[in-house]
């Protein structure tokens, strides 16, 4: 069925094109949030009576995403991301790994307005992001993904580290033990001494 939009739809149109949808569409999605209206003479006719004031809507929008585009492009954006020591990512940076990054930045962007070459980033390196501003209009930003270290955990003692640990240890007490014995005395027993002298 054909219908006119009242709202802008990135996958549909702007405010005031006309297109063919399908009637489900149009009846549970598109009319209940007010984004379209069915297409008539009298519709045509309150539409065409707004073309103007659309028109100038438009003119705004377009001067506005030429203001944004070069905000944008201005921007090198950073990422330190955890990697092993082939440069490999732990995870992958992902167009919603981008959109939080310009959150923090003060731009709000959906995700799906993120395109990335290949959906996404394993590797560091240095890469080029687009964003879909409005109508054609698009940013192309540079990021590089660099690598963040990552404390290696040692591994758990084996029992075979233990009894090692163990057995380093008995013989360091023997050695301590031996070294602070007291010398045995070789004088003659006191009793002897005594009958010598009774003699």
């Amino acid at each position: 069925m054909k219908v006119i939009l009242n709202k802008d739809l990135a996958t549909l149109g702007e405010e005031g094109d006309v297109r063919d949808v399908a009637r489900g569409y149009f009846r549970n999605y598109l009319f209940p949030r007010g984004i379209a209206v069915p297409y008539n003479d009298k519709t045509a006719k309150i539409f065409e009576a707004r073309k103007d004031e659309i028109a100038a809507r438009k003119a705004e929008k377009r001067k506005d995403a030429a203001s944004l585009k070069e905000k944008l492009e201005a921007l090198n954006l950073l990422l330190t991301m955890p990697a092993g020591p082939n440069g490999k990512l732990y995870g992958a940076v992902t167009s919603q790994t981008i959109a939080e990054e310009l959150a923090k930045q003060g731009f709000q962007f959906e995700r799906k307005r993120i395109e990335l070459p290949g959906n996404s980033f394993k590797s560091v390196g240095k890469y080029k992001i687009a964003i879909r501003l409005y109508e054609g209009a698009a940013a192309e930003i540079p990021l590089a993904v660099d690598a963040q270290a990552v404390e290696t955990k040692s591994h758990a003692p084996t029992a075979t580290d233990k009894r090692r640990r163990r057995r380093d240890e008995r013989r360091v007490e023997e050695e301590v033990a031996v070294e602070t014995k007291p010398e045995q005395e070789s004088s003659p027993e006191p009793a002897h001494e005594e009958q010598n002298a009774q003699a």
